[in-house]
C-alpha cells in the first residue's frame, strides 16, 4: 500500500443500526429474524458495485464494535450507561451480520477492549502515513476528528462527501480541533459530561479564541460571564476525562495490516451458500443478475430449492413487504435536493397546483403559522408536494418588520381569502387524500379559516402504529431515521433566543425553502411507512383507531374546557397556605432555614447535615433527592423526607395546575384549549400539553 492506492473503512456498526431501522422487520422460515441483515447485505453489495463505477478502492474492510467494556469505561464508568440494550430480534443478527461480510470476502474486523472507531483511526492514519488516500464510509460525527489532507468521509445515504469544510460546517472547528470542542460540549448520546452549560456552538467560541482546551482551561478565570466561568473551573477535570473519552485511539495493536485489505471477487459458492441459508432468494437472483463474473455458478446458485411447493422468499417481488423495501431503500439513495421548490405567487401559478392535486389524487400538505398555540395562531402560507423533490410554497401573510435574514424580501402575495377559496375545494375533496406530519394541529388551524380537511393520512400516526417503541415520531426523527436526511432547523430560518421572529416575519425566499422541505420530506416518509402497514400487519390499528381518533381529538381541542378563574385562586391561596405551613415544620425539623426547592440544599441538608443513608451523587457532584431517592428515606421512617414529598406534591398543584391555567384561557373562547398528543407514550395513552391536563 502506497501513493494510488485508496483504502475503504466501513464503519460496520453504523451500517446494522441504519440497515435494522430502515427496513421492516423479516424473520427466515425458522422464525430468526434477518431483517437488519438482509438491509445489511443491500447495502454492502451496492456499495462495492457503485465504488467499481466511482471511486475504486484498492482496498477494503468493514470495522465492528467488540462486545464488552472498553478502555473508555475504565476513564470513566458511567460511559454509554445511558444506552438501552439493542432491540431483542437485532442481537441474533449480529454474527449473522459478520458471517454476511466474509461471504462477500471482506475483511471483518474488530478487537475487545476498543471501539470501531479506534480501529478505523489507526487503519487511516497507517494509510495516509504509506500515502494513500483513505474514505471512511460513515456519518458519525466522532469520526470528523479524523478528517484531514488524506482523509475523507462519505455519507452514502445523503450520497455527501464530508471534508474538512463540512468539519468546520458541524462544529464550527478544523478536525483538528473537534476533540476540544467534543471535550466541553460533550455528547448525552454516549453519556459524556463535557462541561454543564456549554453546547457545541459556545465551545467552538472559546475554542477559536484560547486555541486549545488546556489553555482555555488554565485561563477560565478570564471568562467574562459568570456562570461560564465558574463552570469551567468547576468541571475542568470533567472536560479533561471527557477528551480522553472522544479523542480516537490511532494506534491500536492490530495483527492484521492494510495492505492485507485488497478487494478481491467474493467466492460464487460461499456467497451463493450464505445467501441461500438466509433465504435471501430474491437479493441472490440480483446479485447473480448483475455479477459479471466469468463461471462464477452465481447464475444458477439462484435457483431456489424445493419445499414441498413452499416459496421460502421472505420479499416476494408484489408483496407488501417488497414495496416496502423498495421504497426504503428508493428513499436512502435520494437526496432531498431543495432546487426545485418554487414559490407560488399568483393564482395561476396555484391554480395549475390545484388541478395537478386533483389530477394526481394525492398531496402533502403543511401549513405555517404565528405560533404553536392552534387555536391562536395566524396562517402565514402553505406548502405542498406532489413528489419528491416536487414541492411548493404559497406566503399568505408575511410582513415587512421582520429581521433580514439573507432572505427574499419581496412581499408579493396572492390575497389570503382568494387563495384559501382556491385551497378549500381541494382539502375539502375526500376523493383527494391529504398527506401531513401531526396533521391534527393543521386541520385545527384551517378549521378556524372554515376548511375542513377530509380525507387524510398522517406520517406521525403512521410511525407510532409501525415503531411505537423505536423512537420518537416527530418530522425531524423520523427523516433522520428513515431517509438519513437532517431537515433545516427551525431556528436557521428564524432566529433563536431574543432575535427569534414569528413566521410571518422570516423572509418568504427563506421561508419558502424551509416550508416546501417539510412538504417534501413528509410525503417521501408516507412513501416509506404507508406499504408498511400491509406488510407489517398494523393497517387495523391505524384505520379503525389511531386515524379515525384524530379528528375526534381536533374537534375537542377546538371546543376547550370551561374553567372557574375565582375556583382556580381560591384554590392557589389554599394550597400557598399549607406549603407555608409545611415549610415551617421542614425547617424545625432540619434545625435550619433553606429552599426546600432546591435539590443541592435539600440534598446537603439530608445527606451532609443529617447524615441519612443512602445519599447518591449525580455526576454534577450534587446529592440526588429525586422521588424515588425520597420515598426510599420515607419508607425507612425518615419524617422530613415525607415532609417534603408533600410539600412538592402541593407545589406541583399549584404552579402546574391552580397558578398555570388562568395565563391558558384563550382569551376569544374563554376556554383553556390543550393540546392532545397521540404519539407521545409507548403504552398508547394519551398525553396532552399546553397546558398538561
Amino acid at each position: 500500500m502506497g501513493p494510488g492506492s485508496h483504502l475503504f473503512l466501513v464503519d460496520g456498526s453504523g451500517y446494522i443500526f441504519r440497515a435494522y431501522h430502515a427496513l421492516p422487520p423479516l424473520s427466515r422460515s425458522d422464525g430468526t429474524p434477518v431483517g437488519a441483515v438482509h438491509g445489511f447485505c443491500q447495502m454492502l453489495f451496492k456499495l462495492l458495485e457503485d465504488s467499481k463505477l466511482e471511486i475504486r478502492p484498492s482496498h477494503f474492510a468493514v470495522i465492528f464494535d467488540a462486545r464488552g467494556p472498553t478502555f473508555r469505561n475504565e476513564i470513566y464508568a458511567e460511559y454509554k450507561a445511558n444506552r438501552p440494550p439493542p432491540p431483542e430480534d437485532l442481537v441474533p443478527q449480529f454474527d449473522l451480520i459478520r458471517a454476511a461480510v466474509r461471504a462477500f470476502n471482506v475483511p471483518c474486523l474488530e478487537k475487545p477492549g476498543f471501539e470501531a472507531d479506534d480501529l478505523i483511526a489507526t487503519y487511516a492514519r497507517q494509510a495516509a502515513e504509506a500515502g494513500a488516500e483513505v474514505t471512511i464510509i460513515s456519518s458519525d460525527k466522532d469520526l470528523m476528528q479524523l478528517v484531514g489532507p488524506k482523509v475523507t468521509m462519505f455519507d452514502t445515504m445523503k450520497n455527501r462527501r464530508i471534508g474538512p469544510e463540512e468539519v468546520v460546517e458541524r462544529f464550527g472547528v478544523g478536525p483538528d480541533k473537534v476533540v476540544d470542542v467534543q471535550s466541553l460540549s460533550g455528547d448525552s448520546t454516549d453519556n459524556v459530561p463535557g462541561v454543564p452549560g456549554i453546547g457545541v456552538k459556545t465551545a467552538a467560541l472559546l475554542i477559536n479564541e484560547y486555541g486549545d482546551l488546556d489553555t482555555l482551561l488554565a485561563r477560565a478565570g478570564e471568562i467574562k460571564q459568570n456562570k461560564r466561568r465558574e463552570n469551567l473551573i468547576e468541571y475542568a477535570d470533567l472536560a479533561r476525562i471527557s477528551r480522553d473519552l472522544v479523542r480516537l485511539d490511532s494506534r491500536v495493536p492490530m495483527t492484521d495490516s492494510p495492505e492485507e485489505f485488497g478487494v478481491t471477487e467474493p467466492d460464487p459458492d460461499t456467497l451463493a451458500g450464505f445467501l441461500r441459508e438466509m433465504e435471501f432468494h430474491s437479493l441472490l437472483r440480483r446479485i447473480s443478475g448483475e455479477k459479471v463474473v466469468a463461471g462464477s455458478g452465481l447464475a444458477g446458485a439462484a435457483g431456489r430449492p424445493q419445499n414441498n411447493g413452499i416459496d421460502p422468499d421472505p420479499v416476494e417481488k408484489n408483496s407488501p413487504a417488497a414495496l416496502a423495501a423498495r421504497r426504503a431503500a428508493l428513499a436512502a439513495q435520494t437526496p432531498v435536493d431543495h432546487e426545485h421548490y418554487t414559490i407560488v405567487r399568483t393564482m395561476a401559478d396555484l391554480d395549475d397546483w390545484l388541478a395537478r392535486c386533483a389530477e394526481q389524487g394525492f398531496v402533502a400538505v403543511d401549513t405555517e403559522t404565528t405560533s404553536l398555540d392552534a387555536m391562536q395562531a395566524d396562517l402565514v402560507g402553505v406548502s405542498l408536494a406532489l413528489a419528491p423533490g416536487e414541492a411548493c410554497y404559497i406566503p399568505l401573510g408575511h410582513r415587512a418588520d421582520g429581521l433580514d435574514l439573507g432572505g427574499d424580501d419581496d412581499l408579493v402575495q396572492i390575497g389570503l381569502d382568494e387563495a384559501l377559496a382556491a385551497l378549500k375545494p381541494v382539502l375539502e375533496d375526500a376523493a383527494i387524500l391529504k398527506i401531513g406530519q401531526n396533521l391534527k394541529y393543521d386541520a385545527l388551524v384551517l378549521k378556524r379559516y372554515a376548511i375542513e380537511i377530509a380525507s387524510f393520512d398522517d406520517t406521525m400516526l403512521l410511525s407510532y402504529v409501525l415503531d411505537s417503541g423505536r423512537g420518537g415520531h416527530g418530522m425531524d426523527e423520523l427523516s433522520r431515521r428513515h431517509l438519513g436526511h437532517d431537515p433545516i432547523p427551525f431556528k436557521e430560518v428564524a432566529g433563536s433566543g431574543r432575535d427569534k421572529l414569528t413566521f410571518d416575519k422570516v423572509p418568504i425566499g427563506r421561508a419558502a425553502v424551509y416550508a416546501a422541505e417539510d412538504a417534501d420530506v413528509t410525503l417521501r416518509l408516507w412513501q416509506v411507512l404507508k406499504p408498511r402497514l400491509a406488510a407489517e400487519g398494523g393497517t387495523t390499528v391505524y384505520e379503525t383507531l389511531e386515524r379515525p381518533l384524530a379528528p375526534v381529538l381536533m374537534r375537542m381541542e377546538a371546543r376547550g374546557i370551561r374553567v372557574d378563574r375565582a375556583v382556580l385562586a381560591q384554590l392557589s391561596a389554599e394550597f400557598a397556605a399549607a406549603m407555608a405551613g409545611m415549610e415551617q415544620q421542614i425547617h424545625e425539623l432540619a434545625g435550619e432555614s433553606f429552599n426546600i426547592a432546591s435539590p443541592a440544599q435539600l440534598g446537603a441538608i439530608l445527606f451532609g447535615k443529617m447524615g441519612l443513608p443512602g445519599g447518591k451523587k449525580t455526576k454534577t457532584g450534587a446529592w440526588s433527592t429525586s422521588a424515588a431517592v425520597l420515598d426510599e428515606l420515607a419508607a425507612q421512617g425518615h419524617e422530613l423526607p415525607v415532609k417534603v414529598l408533600e410539600w412538592r406534591s402541593l407545589a406541583k398543584l399549584k404552579s402546574t395546575y391552580t397558578d398555570a391555567l388562568p395565563s391558558f384561557i384563550n382569551p376569544e373562547t374563554g376556554r383553556v384549549h390543550t393540546s392532545y398528543a397521540m404519539a407521545a407514550t409507548t403504552t398508547g395513552r394519551l398525553a396532552s400539553s399546553d397546558p398538561n391536563l
